[in-house]
Parts: structure tokens; C-alpha cells; sequence
């Protein structure tokens, strides 16, 4: 399996990490890589956006050949997680996005950007997720919202009663932080639409 996390910016190795983790707890052997240029995306079996400043994210995707060539992969059913800044990309609507800002535009939902606040707003909560019984420690740090939820995507994760992730086919977005914890669940969930 072979995994690129987008490298431009934002928690990249903890990312990396945690798919490293994941796969081994699958028992499945691969490369996960630090995704920098258009031409690692040959042959790849799905790909992370990570947190960061989803700004900064999208001039550097756009300005390094990305952006275009990951939506394609994303409309033709490649694998795709975004968290935090990385499900703002992956969002069709995004309420308080900056003019000349570009998105993926392939998840169906709205998110309002740094809803919850600044970073000393940031928080940690335990989560349902719609997959396992066991409770996941969300950590949100100047988090998006989910504010719709439409189309195809459905509910994967909540805190409390608000949605704070979703799944449409093989997207992921997520408003927390999976690679920040230990558990890696979310990721060998979302590894295993690549299977």
C-alpha cells in the first residue's frame, strides 16, 4: 500500500506515524511518504491532508501542481482523509474562507472555519464513532464546524450531539486531530477503504 501524506504544511510526520501504526496493526506492508509533487501521486492508494492552516494549504497545493491533480483522484474514488484544516479542503461550502482561496470541493458539507475559537480555545473531548463502541479522545485545536451535512456524506463521528466527522464513499473529513493521540482506529478504518 502506498499512502502520501500532502507535505506542504501542517502535523505531516504525526500523520505519517499513525499510518505507519495502523497499517501494521492491519498487517498490511506499504510506504507512507511525505507528498510534496504531482508526480508521487502515480500509483497511489489513498492520501492525507493533514491540520494546519488550510489558507496556507491550498496557495501551496495550487502552487506546487496538487490541487487539481488530488481532485481528480478524489472524483475518480481514490481513498481521501482530511483533519481540521484538511476536511475545510475537502469541504464543498466553507463558510469565512478567504477570497482567492481554493478547495477540493468533493465532501458534502458545509464547515465554518475556526468555529471553536482561537488556540487557547482548543479542547479535548471524548467522541462516539459510528463504527465502534469504544469512546475516542478527540483533540481540537482552532477546529472547523460541521454546519451541514448533505448529499452523499453521512455522520462517522460525534461529540456530544454535534458531528464532528463524516464519510462519503472513500472520503474522510474530520474537525480533530487522530494523529495526536495513540489510538489509531480512524486511521485503519480509513486504510481499509484502500484495501
Amino acid at each position: 500500500m502506498k499512502v502520501g501524506v500532502i507535505g506542504v504544511q501542517g502535523a505531516v510526520s504525526e500523520h505519517i506515524e499513525a499510518a505507519k501504526k495502523a497499517m501494521e496493526k492491519l498487517g498490511v506492508s506499504g510506504k507512507v511518504f511525505w507528498l510534496k509533487k504531482p508526480e508521487q501521486l502515480e500509483s497511489i492508494d489513498a492520501i492525507i491532508i493533514p491540520g494546519g492552516e488550510s489558507t496556507t494549504i491550498s496557495r501551496l497545493m495550487v502552487k506546487n501542481g496538487l490541487l487539481d491533480k488530488v481532485r481528480e483522484l478524489g472524483e475518480s474514488g481514490l481513498p481521501i482523509i482530511g483533519t481540521c484544516a484538511g476536511l475545510i479542503m475537502l469541504a464543498k461550502e466553507v463558510d469565512g474562507a478567504i477570497e482567492e482561496q481554493r478547495f477540493l470541493e468533493l465532501l458534502d458539507i458545509k464547515v465554518n472555519r475556526n468555529a471553536y475559537g482561537r488556540q487557547v480555545d482548543s479542547f479535548e473531548a471524548p467522541l462516539r464513532l459510528t463504527f465502534d463502541e469504544e469512546p475516542f479522545l478527540g483533540v481540537f485545536i482552532r477546529a472547523p464546524r460541521i454546519v451541514e451535512v448533505f448529499g452523499k456524506a453521512k455522520p462517522l463521528a460525534y461529540c456530544r450531539n454535534e458531528v464532528v466527522g463524516v464519510e462519503q464513499d472513500g472520503l474522510i473529513g474530520l474537525t480533530f486531530h487522530p494523529e495526536l493521540t495513540d489510538d489509531t482506529r480512524l486511521h485503519e478504518y480509513f486504510l481499509r477503504k484502500a484495501l
